[in-house]
C-alpha cells in the first residue's frame, strides 16, 4: 500500500474501533435495557454481558493506541486484523452461547458476517492478510458454538445444519472480505504507478495550491529524498500556445537555477514533463522552518541573528544576480532556516528566479500572465508594483529589507486592507524606521542600512547583494551570533519548531491541521505558489 493509504487505513482503524465499542454498548446494553424496562424488571447477569464487556474495550483499547500514536502505521494494520479476529469472536460468543435459536432460518444473516466485510472495505490491507485474518475471523462462530456446548453440557444437534449455515454465511463473508481487498489492491497498485513520476515515487503529499501541488517523493534506486512540485496544465494558460510557452520558460529557468552553486540557494535535482502534461520539479528535501513560522511562534529576532542570516542570503542572491536571475519574491516564506548536517541556522532561498521570465507587466499592475503574480505585496519593491522594465538584483534588495524589518520587528513595512493598499504604500510612503517599532535596540548602522535599501529609487540603494553583505559585516552588533548560539538554540527548541514546521503545507491559505500519523519526521518542504498565511509561499524551486 503506498504510505499515505496506509496512514489513513490505520488512522481510520481508531474512529472504526470506537465505532464497535459504541455499537457494542447500544446493541446490547442498550436492548437489555429496554427489555428490562418493558417488563418492568431489571434482568439479572448473564455470562454475554462479560463478552460484552470485553468488545467494548478492545475497542476502545484500539481507539487509544491509534490516536495516541504507540505503534507505527503498518503495525497498527496489523493490529486491526488481531482486532478483527477478537472482535468476531466476542460477537459469536454473545451469539451463540445458547445455540442457534429455535425459529432459525438460513435468511439469517449473523452480525459477525457484517463485521468482517465492512471491516475489509473500511480498514485495507494486503489480500493475503486479509484472507487468512477472514478465515480465521469466520472460525471464531463454530468455535464460539463449540466452546458454549462444552462448558453448558450441551451436545450440538443438527450438526451438518450447522456446518451448511456457517458455510453459507460467515465463511463466504471472509471470501467476499478477500474479493474486497483484491479490488482495493489492485486500485492502490493503480495509483502508485500513476504516482511514479520519471525516477521518483511521490509518498507522499505536503502542499497544495493554485499552480499544483508538493510531494514528498524518493528516488527508486538512491537513498535520497526529494520534494516534487507538480505544475497542473490548465494552471499554465487558457490555451496550448500559451502553455508551451510557460512551459519553455519554467525549462530553462529550471535549468538556469540547477546551475547555482550557492549553498544557500535549494537543490533543484531534475525537472520535466509527466504523461499528463503536467511540469514538475525535483527539489531537495529540507529539515528546519521557514522565517514567517518563527516570527509567529517566537517572536522578534535580535539583530545580531538577523545580520547573521542575512549574510547567508546575501550569498545566495549574489550570485544568482551575477547570472542575470532576479527573484522577485524575496519574502520570510521563502526564505528556510535550516538544520543542514553539522550547521545549524543554515539559511535556504526556495522559490528562486520563476517569475524572471514572465512577460513585463502594463504599468500599474502587479500581475504577468494568467494570474501569476510578480511577487508578494508586503515584500514587493516599487518598481516591480509600477511594471518597470528595468528591473534588475536592486528589487531582491528592497524586498531583503523588507525581510529584515519583519525580523526585527514583526511587523511588515507597510500593511493595509487591501493588497492594492499595501502596494501603493510601497510606492508612494516613506517607511517608519524599524528602530521606532522594535521593542530591543537595533544597531544604528543596521537601521540606516535597512532604510537605505527601501529607497524608492533603485539607483540609491546598494548597487548588489555582495556590497549589502560586506556593510552587514561591518555592522556592531551586541552578542554576535554564532554557530555555537545557533546551535544552542537549535538544541533548546528543537521539538517546538521542528515539529510545528511539519503541521503546514505550501501556500497562502490557512495551514490545515496535520494528520500527525502521516509525519514520520520533522521536515520542512519548497513552496507552492500563492503567498503566505501559514508556512506558505509562493511559485517554484
Amino acid at each position: 500500500m503506498p504510505p499515505e493509504m496506509m496512514a489513513e487505513a490505520s488512522w481510520r482503524l481508531g474512529w472504526v474501533g470506537l465505532l464497535f465499542a459504541s455499537t457494542a454498548a447500544v446493541a446490547y446494553f442498550a436492548r437489555r435495557a429496554l427489555i428490562g424496562w418493558s417488563f418492568g424488571a431489571m434482568l439479572e447477569g448473564q455470562v454475554q454481558d462479560l463478552f460484552a464487556l470485553f468488545n467494548i474495550a478492545c475497542g476502545i483499547t484500539v481507539y487509544v493506541v491509534v490516536r495516541q500514536r504507540l505503534l507505527p502505521p503498518r503495525r497498527l494494520l496489523d493490529l486491526g486484523l488481531v482486532f478483527l479476529v477478537v472482535g468476531v469472536f466476542g460477537i459469536s460468543m454473545i451469539e451463540f452461547w445458547e445455540g442457534l435459536p429455535d425459529d432459525f432460518t438460513f435468511t439469517f444473516i449473523p452480525a459477525e458476517c457484517v463485521w468482517i466485510v465492512a471491516f475489509a472495505l473500511l480498514v485495507p490491507n494486503t489480500p493475503r492478510r486479509v484472507l487468512v485474518s477472514s478465515l480465521l475471523a469466520a472460525s471464531g462462530a463454530p468455535l464460539a458454538l463449540a466452546i458454549s456446548a462444552a462448558l453448558n453440557g450441551r451436545v450440538v444437534e443438527r450438526p451438518m445444519v450447522y456446518a451448511v449455515y456457517f458455510l453459507t454465511s460467515t465463511y463466504l463473508c471472509a471470501v467476499a472480505a478477500y474479493v474486497v481487498a483484491r479490488i482495493i489492491n489492485r486500485f492502490n497498485t493503480r495509483l502508485k504507478h500513476a504516482r511514479e513520476i520519471g525516477s521518483y515515487e511521490l509518498v507522499a503529499r505536503i502542499g497544495e495550491g493554485g499552480m499544483g501541488e508538493v510531494w514528498e517523493a524518493r528516488h527508486r534506486l538512491l537513498a535520497r529524498p526529494a520534494a516534487i512540485k507538480l505544475i497542473r496544465t490548465e494552471a499554465l494558460g487558457s490555451s496550448r500556445s500559451t502553455r508551451d510557452s510557460v512551459v519553455r520558460r519554467f525549462e530553462r529557468e529550471a535549468r538556469e537555477t540547477a546551475m547555482l552553486g550557492s549553498t544557500h540557494t535549494i537543490d533543484v535535482y531534475d525537472f520535466g514533463i509527466t504523461e499528463n502534461d503536467d511540469f514538475y520539479y525535483v527539489m531537495e528535501l529540507l529539515h528546519g522552518l521557514s522565517l514567517e513560522r518563527f516570527v509567529r511562534d517566537f517572536g522578534p529576532m535580535e539583530p545580531a541573528r538577523v545580520v547573521y542570516l542575512l549574510r547567508q542570503i546575501c550569498h545566495s542572491l549574489s550570485e544568482a544576480h551575477g547570472r542575470g536571475l532576479i527573484h522577485r519574491d524575496i519574502k520570510p516564506a521563502n526564505i528556510f532556516m535550516c538544520r543542514l548536517g553539522p550547521d545549524d541556522d543554515f539559511v535556504k532561498v526556495l522559490d528562486f528566479g520563476l517569475v524572471k521570465h514572465f512577460e513585463a507587466p502594463m504599468p500599474g499592475t502587479v500581475v504577468t500572465q494568467e494570474g501569476l503574480t510578480a511577487g508578494t505585496p508586503a515584500y514587493m519593491a516599487p518598481e516591480v508594483a509600477l511594471g518597470s522594465a528595468t528591473v534588475d538584483g536592486r528589487a531582491d534588495l528592497y524586498s531583503l529589507a523588507c525581510v529584515a524589518y519583519y525580523l526585527l520587528t514583526g511587523q511588515p513595512v507597510f500593511s493595509g486592507d487591501s493588497d492594492l493598499a499595501i502596494v501603493l504604500a510601497h510606492v508612494k510612503d516613506a517607511p517608519v524606521p524599524p528602530s521606532a517599532k522594535s521593542e530591543v535596540a537595533i544597531p544604528p548602522a543596521l537601521d540606516a542600512l535597512i532604510l537605505e535599501l527601501l529607497d524608492k529609487d533603485p539607483a540609491r540603494r546598494p548597487a548588489t547583494a555582495s556590497a549589502v553583505s560586506q556593510r552587514l559585516k561591518q555592522i556592531d552588533v551586541a552578542d554576535s551570533w554564532t554557530q555555537e548560539s545557533a546551535h544552542a538554540w537549535w538544541e533548546l527548541h528543537h521539538l517546538s519548531a521542528i515539529s510545528d514546521t511539519a503541521a503546514v503545507a505550501n501556500n497562502d491559505s490557512e495551514p490545515e491541521a496535520a494528520d500527525e500519523s502521516k509525519v514520520s519526521r520533522p521536515r520542512c518542504w519548497p513552496r507552492l505558489d500563492r503567498t503566505p498565511a501559514g508556512d506558505k509561499a509562493a511559485s517554484s524551486p
